[in-house]
């Protein structure tokens, strides 16, 4: 079962470098049998697709890119309150995606010059989409909502097929109301990388987006610069802060709803009072008998959860930056005042019903965010990933007379005669 700790600057420090060792270097053995993978598919598409499918999955799909008209049933018989569900949140999350908006813009100066910046979106992106029980609409969502306000022209969707060969249908109707153009039965590494290099059937792509498991991200990392990523997902992870005005109940509940992920998951509680920490134990124990992963839950608290008591609040919110963790909950008495003090998460909730379910799935905000303390410095997925931007210039002559000598200056202090010369040619 979860631990409890003090702060006392070197425990919690201990199980942070524990914590790290969750995300270490990719697995050399996983790497090797994914490099193998990119290069046959490089070399032999989708031929070298179909072997890995029938090697991994024993059988070959009953199509290798879906129907339209498959779609198109699936939307068409699919459960009305669970479509009207997922158009719900397609609404939220293009709200708010919506505002992220970026323009180019265009100025000019007295001397002619003018400098700019054009904004547009990619061409074409491939989304990753885990199939079987690891199938998440949600995702689907939550990657193509943004990328069609980006203006991205195509999406290409891979998905594993079903053990009878079919796609899963929760799948292709969220694929049908984000309006994703094309969609392919197939997954792992091979998918990956027929996205990278492009296949006889599977277009190329200029960003790969979505989750998947170590054979995928590994592929999307060793294939990064041959075509843009998302981000290297680690282990999901949560992080609550509670004071004494917190409910134990909420604290537990919201711990176990991301230890249920995965055994590697992290679920942390900094709080300020000792009789929360003690409660919230009590809770766990309580709430897991009921849940269908507990066994899950009770690995990942046991290995990578912790209680940590703090002395006061701004020690929990050091602490929190430096953890800097995917979902941050304040569960404080005023939770709307720590807003600009909490430089370091992916998502930060507010507040008892700010919960962090409500960010996978409905509230508008992307669920697709930066693990294993990449918050410093990684931002959440947004409009703003798939899009590419390029600058702009024109001068006159008599503005480039004017700026010359500074430029050909420069250029010869590191050593480029061949810029310098570039600028002085001009005027002789």
């Amino acid at each position: 079962m979860i631990k409890k700790i003090y702060a006392n600057g070197k425990d919690e420090i201990d199980f942070l470098e524990n914590l790290k060792k969750r995300s270490g270097e990719t697995n050399k053995k996983v790497e090797q049998v994914v490099n193998e993978i990119i290069e046959n598919v490089k070399a032999n598409g989708d031929k070298a697709v179909n072997d890995y499918t029938l090697k991994f999955d024993g059988s070959l799909p009953q199509y290798y890119e879906v129907p339209q008209d498959v779609i198109n049933d699936a939307l068409d018989e699919a459960d009305e309150d669970f479509v009207n569900a997922l158009l719900n949140s397609m609404e939220n999350v293009a709200d708010f995606h919506n505002r992220q908006r970026e323009q180019g813009f265009m100025t000019s100066k007295d001397n002619g010059v003018m400098l700019g910046q054009r904004v547009r979106g990619l061409e074409r992106v491939g989304l990753y989409v885990p199939g079987g029980t690891a199938a998440y609409p949600s995702s689907v969502i939550m990657n193509a909502v943004p990328a069609k306000i980006a203006g991205v022209k195509e999406i290409i969707m891979v998905t594993p097929p079903l053990k009878d060969g079919t796609p899963n249908k929760d799948i292709l109707v969220a694929a049908a109301i984000c309006g994703v153009d094309r969609i392919f039965l197939t997954g792992g590494a091979q998918a990956v990388a027929a996205l990278a290099y492009g296949t006889e059937s599977i277009p190329k792509v200029d960003k790969i987006v979505g989750p998947g498991n170590i054979y995928v991200a590994t592929a999307k990392k060793l294939l990064y610069g041959q075509v843009d990523i998302d981000m290297i997902a680690g282990p999901s992870e949560i992080l609550v802060m509670a004071d004494e005005t917190a409910d134990p109940k909420f604290v537990a509940a919201y711990l176990m709803s991301q230890a249920e992920h995965d055994r590697l998951a992290s679920s942390i509680l900094l709080t300020t009072s000792e009789e929360i920490a003690d409660k919230t134990i009590e809770e766990l124990e309580r709430q897991m008998q009921y849940l269908s992963r507990k066994d899950i839950i009770e690995a990942s608290l046991t290995d990578y959860g912790m209680i940590i008591v703090c002395d006061c609040p701004h020690c929990a919110v050091e602490l929190a930056n430096a953890i800097a963790p995917e979902h941050l909950e304040v569960l404080m008495k005023n939770p709307t005042e720590y807003i600009g003090k909490l430089d370091n998460a992916g998502s930060v909730f507010l507040g008892n019903y700010a919960s962090e379910p409500l960010g996978d799935y409905y509230a508008g905000p992307n669920h697709v965010l930066p693990t294993s303390g990449t918050a410093r410095f990684f931002s959440p997925l947004s409009v703003s990933s798939f899009i590419k931007r390029s600058s702009y210039i024109y001068y006159t002559e008599e503005a480039l007379r004017e700026a010359k000598d500074d430029i050909v200056l420069i250029a010869e202090r590191e050593g480029l005669t061949a810029h310098a010369n570039a600028i002085k040619v001009r005027f002789e």
